[in-house]
């Protein structure tokens, strides 16, 4: 069956001498592993470039039923990033986006909506001129509502423990309006990410440690 979707790429493993399987997080076939034949080959530098994580392509695919690995005919990048690639703090942040999609999204029955929220954060961070050392943050929260234990109230992310009152305020504003909308300290900012990982922690099996913590906290501190 030949597909056409949009697609977001969450990381690629070389094949053989010059190929590459990606795994990709399509709009209307979810979570799926690609074969991309030639990729590493020096004629095919454009199918490389178009492979990096998070890279938002149009794509034309061949899939067959019960398959482990689909395989594209067609593809071009959907959306071309303009300020993200220079921006070390976008940068950053997007790699630290790039680990929590490869740690917890996983095939959908309705990929979707999914697939509109991250492409729509990918953007917005992109375009971002303002907040930008909170999105992260802000992300982590809109994610978990897609994966299916967003919360309600702050206490569900804290899990027990003793937070100050003026913290406990600024998760609930972030958890109600889904945005951080007063200042916050870089210590606030470190304290919020460390309640929301454990949170992440608490709900998914092998969710595991995420590697980019210490260069996001660097770049954010």
């Amino acid at each position: 069956m030949l597909i056409k979707s949009r697609g977001i790429v969450l990381r690629f493993t070389k094949f053989g001498d010059t190929s590459l399987i990606a795994t990709i997080f399509t709009e209307k076939a979810g979570l799926q592993s690609y074969m991309v034949k030639g990729a590493r080959s020096s004629k095919s530098k454009l199918k490389m470039a178009l492979l990096q994580p998070l890279t938002i392509l149009d794509m034309v695919a061949y899939h067959r039923e019960q398959a482990q690995t689909q395989h594209i005919r067609e593809m071009k990048c959907d959306y071309i990033f303009k300020h993200l690639p220079q921006d070390l703090t976008k940068k950053t942040i997007a790699f630290f986006i790039a680990e929590i999609l490869n740690r917890t999204v996983k095939d959908q029955s309705h990929p979707e909506e999914l697939y509109r929220f991250i492409e729509n954060s990918l953007i917005a961070l992109d375009e971002s001129s303002t907040n930008t050392e909170n999105f992260h943050l802000e992300f982590l929260i809109g994610l978990s509502r897609h994966l299916g234990f967003g919360p309600g109230r702050w206490n569900e992310v804290t899990l027990g423990r003793i937070v100050p009152a003026e913290d406990t305020n600024i998760l609930q504003n972030l958890i109600d309006s889904k945005k951080l909308t007063a200042p916050i300290t870089a210590e606030q900012r470190r304290e919020l990410l460390n309640m929301l990982l454990d949170f992440y922690q608490h709900h998914l099996d092998n969710f595991g440690k995420i590697k980019s913590v210490e260069v996001l906290r660097e770049i954010l501190s």
